[in-house]
């Protein structure tokens, strides 16, 4: 007997009205090919950035900054199951801190390893939140590639961060830091992605809303920089956007509706901070102070003076200011409303940010970091096709993405160098502390790093100058110990003020670390403040 044997194709084929099954479309097959490449190269991209920002001076910031040590603090404690008291300044780091908890539990990395990958998923994030504001592809539009150029040119703009102190106009790169308000440069790009998705769609959309109102609720809740870096300007932008479309009802409406959602989600993530207020530190209000305007003006001219004094600064400068200008001429061209506002925020952000940041006398070039990635948006506000012959335009791209990956997968050993680059002054502080069994101090830009890498964090603990405990991105826990019978010293700790009777009986010498060892004799701990 014979038997006739059906395929999917077959049956499909004999189905009235029917030819193929979805997943056997070709353009569905292009599009998932399409994408998946685009991630690919993002990735190469990554990679390329993140060796080549953590083999510079700047791998201070991502391995050894006091203050970038937070979130891997956090994660240690959480995974330890230590009762969590923690001091924190007006930014939380939710996702930051839920992102490295998982890694740190899912991967056998050392800190320094979580550290380098982070850098490179970082920017991977940033990728897929570019790729959500170039829009859906359409017939001569390549947002893909435009999103992939787009990342490239913020990694270029990272490499040429130069200077290893947080004090500097050097912004691009804090987006592979796990301190520097990573996620919160992701959610404001997500943000703009959604307006724009919306608005592209030609009607109201309940699911971009959710999202959108979510994100600002998340986001706000972590960091409230996302209200000024996100929500001020989107709703500058949509409000003049309302106004302009106020005689045709339904793309008014819905650009209100968006609007709203957006301003209440972030009402809402100021509102859900309340009960985080034992955790909060300091609010950030002591942080504006406008009378100081002219202090503010002086000082950032001062770190714009010093970034111009390398070249690569120069070259990073003038990528930026050029993608401001190509923003402006992207906006006066626009002719859909979604192109328009990605245009719009491009410059309206970083516009916002400084006048903003001198407005109330800010000194902290972090605040600014809108200006290192809202100008790439320009980039994907309206990504045509480049007018060249098919041919050569498909050459070209398979001849760039083969470089990228190569490059790519080389920098691979690059980054895990500079993740295992040794330490020998730092192996000789933990080295020395873990075998005392005893607990000392230390200030809190000596002490950070030393704390972070002993096997027992709580081993340190972060004073002032005079022994009293400082309440700062640690845990209040560690000050339960009252008393220590070790100091830690570097060339950044303010001379200590103590006693004229209390010397130490030995100094352990650890290269730019200084132990000073009381040995049997203990010094109490003074008042917690922060």
């Amino acid at each position: 007997m014979k038997v006739a044997w059906l395929d999917v194709s077959d049956i499909a084929s004999r189905r009235p009205g029917i030819s193929r099954w979805p997943w056997q479309s070709s353009s569905v097959t292009r599009a998932w090919v399409r994408e998946l490449t685009g991630w690919m190269l993002a990735a190469a991209v990554s990679l390329i950035t993140a060796a080549t920002v953590a083999s510079s001076v700047r791998a201070e910031m991502l391995f050894r900054d006091g203050d970038s040590l937070i979130v891997a603090l956090l994660s240690r404690s959480l995974l330890s199951g230590d009762t969590l008291d923690w001091a924190m300044s007006s930014v939380l780091f939710l996702p930051e801190s839920a992102a490295f908890t998982a890694l740190d539990a899912a991967l056998p990395f050392g800190v320094d390893g979580l550290f380098a990958l982070t850098a490179a998923l970082n920017l991977l994030a940033l990728y897929g939140a570019v790729r959500l504001v170039a829009g859906r592809r359409r017939e001569g539009t390549a947002p893909v590639a435009w999103s992939v150029v787009a990342l490239a040119v913020f990694g270029i703009v990272a490499m040429t961060d130069v200077s290893s102190s947080r004090d500097a106009l050097d912004l691009a790169s804090l987006q592979l830091t796990t301190t520097y308000y990573s996620a919160t440069v992701v959610a404001v790009v997500l943000s703009v992605g959604i307006v724009r998705r919306s608005l592209d769609r030609g009607r109201g959309s309940v699911w971009l809303s959710v999202a959108s109102g979510v994100l600002a609720l998340i986001s706000t809740l972590s960091n409230p920089l996302f209200a000024v870096w996100a929500t001020v300007p989107l709703v500058v932008i949509l409000g003049v956007a309302a106004f302009a479309q106020r005689r045709a009802g339904s793309g008014r409406g819905r650009i209100l509706i968006i609007l709203s959602v957006l301003a209440v989600g972030t009402a809402l993530g100021f509102v859900l901070r309340i009960p985080f207020a034992a955790w909060i530190a300091n609010t950030g209000a002591g942080y504006a102070q406008p009378s100081l305007w002219q202090e503010s003006v002086s000082y950032y001219a001062r770190l714009t003076a010093e970034r111009l004094q390398s070249p690569a600064g120069v070259l990073g400068l003038l990528l930026i200011v050029a993608l401001v200008i190509f923003a402006a001429v992207r906006t006066a061209r626009a002719t859909e409303p979604g192109e328009r506002s990605v245009a719009v925020m491009a410059w309206v952000a970083p516009l916002v940010v400084v006048v903003g940041a001198i407005a109330l006398g800010t000194h902290a070039a972090r605040y600014l970091q809108p200006l290192a990635f809202a100008p790439v948006l320009a980039l994907v506000a309206s990504p045509r096709v480049l007018r060249l012959p098919v041919p050569l335009r498909r050459q070209a791209a398979a001849v760039v993405g083969v470089l990228l990956l190569v490059v790519g997968g080389l920098s691979i050993p690059r980054l895990a160098d500079a993740a295992s680059h040794p330490d020998a002054d730092l192996a000789c502080v933990t080295d020395w502390v873990d075998a005392s069994g005893r607990t000392g101090a230390g200030q809190f830009w000596t002490v950070r790093l030393p704390k972070l890498h002993l096997a027992d964090p709580a081993r340190l603990v972060q004073v002032d100058h005079q022994l009293n405990a400082y309440a700062w991105l640690v845990n209040r826990t560690d000050f339960d110990v009252g008393e220590v019978s070790f100091l830690v010293e570097d060339a950044q700790t303010v001379p200590w003020d103590l006693p004229n009777a209390v010397l130490p009986e030995n100094v352990i010498d650890c290269g730019r670390y200084s132990i000073l060892d009381f040995g049997t004799r203990t010094l109490p701990l003074g008042p917690p403040h922060s």
